[in-house]
């Protein structure tokens, strides 16, 4: 199989290296310092379940080279997938798969948008990843999942030969039965992010006090009442165990968002709470603390 990964940071860059060091065809789509470092010392991966290198890798900046790629992975920044998929339009094979794995619940949708709904399969991952420096990758804890499928949940030709690519690249992968649900239980997760942001704390300090740990609950039962309305099938104790998951990680874990918003980077803020909002307002469900949480983000990024 012939694979494209574009964006070669904290996700496509694990991800994409785990595949490429199995021995299969990797080109990434890389640019800036990243580009130039993994030209120069090859695409370098340090991990709790062993460090590598890719050396030569496939790399380049032109977007043309996923022309002829079987599967494109995106590990860009979810705002970046709307230039991604403008891109795409009219270059990919008529056979082309893509698969997104960017937090949020709206990646295939937009990719929808530009390009035939026949290219496009859902997915996600869960890993706790970042870029150490252009072209270094640190994976730093939990065993890294991709968790992909077709819109309809069908087990087709293609995601069954997507998941022997991921088996004999030693990722871990599931073909969930639901993948909206699946989607959804991060999703719920991940917005707490926002809330950890705007304390400019880390989860260990917001669980801890009794009134920021509620605030918390009030993000994810207001998640959970969006879904219900938007038809996903969400386990009705979803928000407890999310919880006991959130008691259980580091005390000091930053969430990406969190940490991009903290270091004046744009965040993902517009594809979490925002999403949220947006959803909400669609389905008429009020979302007040995430609301309030997608307001003040927006305000410390509009200010910088």
């Amino acid at each position: 199989m012939n694979i494209a990964v574009i964006g070669a940071g904290a996700v496509g860059g694990y991800f994409g290296g785990r595949i490429a060091n199995a021995g299969h065809e990797v080109n990434f789509i890389a640019r800036g310092a990243a580009l130039q470092a993994i030209q120069k010392e090859g695409l370098q991966v340090k991990s709790i379940k062993g460090d590598f290198t890719i050396y030569p890798a496939q790399v380049t900046s032109e977007i043309n080279a996923v022309h002829d790629a079987d599967l494109i992975i995106l590990g860009v920044k979810a705002w970046q997938i709307k230039e991604v998929a403008e891109k795409l339009a009219g270059i990919i094979k008529n056979d082309s798969t893509v698969m997104p794995l960017q937090n949020g619940v709206l990646a295939a949708e937009e990719l929808m948008n530009c390009l035939p709904e026949k290219n496009v399969i859902n997915g996600l991952c869960r890993i706790f990843s970042m870029v150490k420096a252009p072209g270094i990758i640190s994976h730093l804890g939990i065993e890294p999942i991709i968790m992909f499928g077709e819109m309809n949940n069908e087990k087709t030709e293609r995601v069954l030969r997507i998941k022997e690519v991921l088996d004999d690249s030693g990722i871990t992968n599931e073909i969930p039965m639901d993948i909206s649900v699946a989607l959804w239980n991060k999703f719920i997760m991940i917005c707490l992010s926002g809330l950890c942001a705007v304390a400019r704390s880390p989860y260990g300090v917001v669980r801890e006090l009794e009134g920021a740990r509620q605030m918390m609950i009030s993000v994810l039962t207001e998640i959970y009442n969006v879904g219900i309305k938007a038809g996903v099938n969400l386990d009705k104790e979803i928000v407890n165990k999310t919880m006991a998951f959130v008691d259980s990680t580091d005390y000091n874990l930053m969430p990406s968002l969190t940490r991009d918003v903290l270091e004046g980077r744009p965040s993902e803020i517009e594809y979490q709470n925002g999403s949220v909002v947006k959803l909400g307002k669609k389905y008429g469900v009020e979302t007040p603390i995430n609301s309030f949480i997608y307001n003040c983000i927006v305000a410390m990024e509009r200010n910088r």
